[in-house]
């Protein structure tokens, strides 16, 4: 079946990576430390976007406490209040917002109906869309200083969960501008943006005039260090206070006291291009799926510190092992085809670099499939240099590192982007009216039970097709000094330093 292009492209949360090395990263953040109750966070990745909120550097702009969103998700992934305190259902089409009073923008304009409208309006007329926007038709209508309308083409009962995507934040007029969108100045939340560096990093003050909870700390120094090893030395060395995503192979080599592990919706898969090359045959997928082991990844790569996958969707959410129990779950997967039988099979496998673990895996991945008969070339990159290779399907297989509810709390966005015909990032370039029908009835039906149960079946059939083979599910090793106290420690990657974040000032290194 041939698959149409994408009109767009979806940005992914795994951008570029550039080797900063330690020596002078938090030299301007230690001046501003210590007695001042500043934090300094180490990050993972430099901005993609320049902090557009547009992209995916607005999980950046969540994690600092400087954006919000109509809709906050508890842990469970239910919607609740934030710059919207209450929302009804009018109708199948339609819902109605209050939008909370006494909020003023860090430039002093104050929050109402008509800046939300116009935030929200951007992001549906950007290209390309917001992720989560993907497939998705919204009119914004005001309705009052503080009330808001937002219609549907389609029945949408998880509209309240999509707006608390951090790509859906709500900015101040003149934040957008004819050279994109200046998050600077124009939030709402507990930390202000008064300097951006580039990739190098970011200083952000505490903003008196906050609607809740005033900020603990009194700023947030940021630093943008791409190396894993250098990452972990910030940590051991009390040059950053918060440090994100230590590698696996570093966690070691740390005090263990520091570190603690999240389950992760964030699954690391292979994806086999369906559409042409050796993939396009199901049996010979089917043959790369036997002759993965993943138990030898998780140890040698992982050291242990990941699940082994069963499926696309792990302990993150609760609910996928115990739906895969079902009968209907596993006749969906004993409809898979049987394996080939390959011998010098070529095929092109590709990964990038910013992740630290995903070069070894396809070490790993390579020995396991010439031992089935594969022929394997490796091309690994730096994720923005590879990328636009990765969804025109230069590659017959990729590894990925993918969050699987990013952006409304639900696997449903990420299912129909990576996995429908007209998915914006289709890199196994699947194009299945099973799947494509699954996936909307997933998307057709009420939060709850019934829904969960359609997703696991949605995944049953995409796993059917053999056209992505999840090897292990993510856990997030996130290092804290010492003197840190309430630091976020988000499974969905989008809060890390709220309001409530501090340093005990009996526990603050010396810098």
């Amino acid at each position: 079946m041939n698959r149409p292009r994408p009109k767009t492209l979806a940005l992914l949360t795994i951008p570029l990576a550039g080797a900063l090395a330690l020596s002078g990263c938090f030299s301007a953040a230690a001046e501003q430390a210590g007695s001042t109750g500043r934090i300094s966070v180490a990050h993972m990745q430099p901005p993609r976007s320049g902090l557009s909120p547009l992209s995916d550097d607005a999980f950046k702009l969540s994690r600092w406490s400087t954006a919000e969103t109509l809709v906050n998700l508890d842990a469970s992934g239910d919607a609740q209040p934030a710059l919207a305190t209450s929302w009804e259902r009018s109708g199948e089409l339609a819902w109605d917002f209050e939008i909370r009073e006494g909020v003023s923008f860090h430039n002093g304009q104050p929050l109402t109906a008509d800046t939300v409208a116009n935030s929200l309006q951007r992001a549906i007329d950007a290209t390309p869309v917001p992720r989560i926007l993907n497939g998705t038709a919204l009119k914004v209508a005001v309705r009052g200083e503080h009330r808001l309308r937002i219609a549907t083409e389609d029945p949408d009962p998880l509209l309240p969960q999509r707006l608390s995507s951090p790509q859906l934040a709500i900015f101040a007029a003149e934040a957008y501008t004819a050279n994109g969108v200046d998050p600077a100045g124009h939030g709402t939340g507990p930390f202000q943006i008064v300097d951006v560096d580039g990739i190098s990093g970011a200083t952000l003050d505490r903003y008196e005039g906050y609607w809740g909870e005033k900020a603990a700390a009194s700023g947030i120094d940021v630093k943008f260090v791409p190396d894993g090893t250098a990452r972990a030395a910030a940590l051991r060395t009390s040059e950053a206070d918060v440090i994100e995503a230590i590698p696996a192979g570093q966690a070691a080599t740390v005090d263990q006291e520091l570190l603690t592990e999240v389950p992760m919706p964030r699954t690391n898969t292979l994806y086999l291009n369906t559409e042409k090359g050796p993939f396009a045959d199901p049996a010979v997928r089917a043959a790369a799926r036997e002759a993965i082991d993943r138990t030898a990844i998780v140890e040698s790569v992982y050291e242990n510190r990941a699940d082994i996958a069963e499926g696309l969707l792990g302990p993150a959410l609760p609910y996928a092992a115990r739906l895969r129990d079902s009968g209907e779950y596993r006749q969906l997967l004993a409809q898979r085809a049987e394996p080939a039988k390959v011998k010098d099979v070529e095929i092109t496998l590709g990964t990038f670099t910013d992740r630290a673990e995903l070069p070894e895996v396809a070490v790993i991945l390579e020995q396991q499939l010439e031992a089935a008969g594969f022929i394997v070339k490796q091309d690994v990159r730096e994720y923005q240099y590879i990328e636009a290779d990765a969804l025109d399907g230069a590659f017959d297989a990729f590894i990925l590192s993918r969050a699987t509810v990013l952006d409304s709390g639900d696997p449903v966005a990420y299912f129909a982007s990576d996995f429908t015909c007209e998915g914006g990032f289709a890199i196994a370039q699947l194009c299945d009216k099973d799947v494509d029908q699954a996936i909307a009835r997933a998307s057709e039906t009420e939060a709850g039970e019934q829904r969960q149960q359609q997703i696991m079946l949605a995944e049953a059939r995409i796993l059917g097709t053999d056209a992505a083979i999840a090897l292990l599910h993510e856990r997030v090793i996130q290092g804290e000094g010492p003197a840190v106290r309430d630091a976020a420690q988000d499974p969905r990657e989008r809060e890390l330093i709220t309001a409530q974040t501090r340093l005990d000032s009996d526990q603050e290194p010396q810098r």
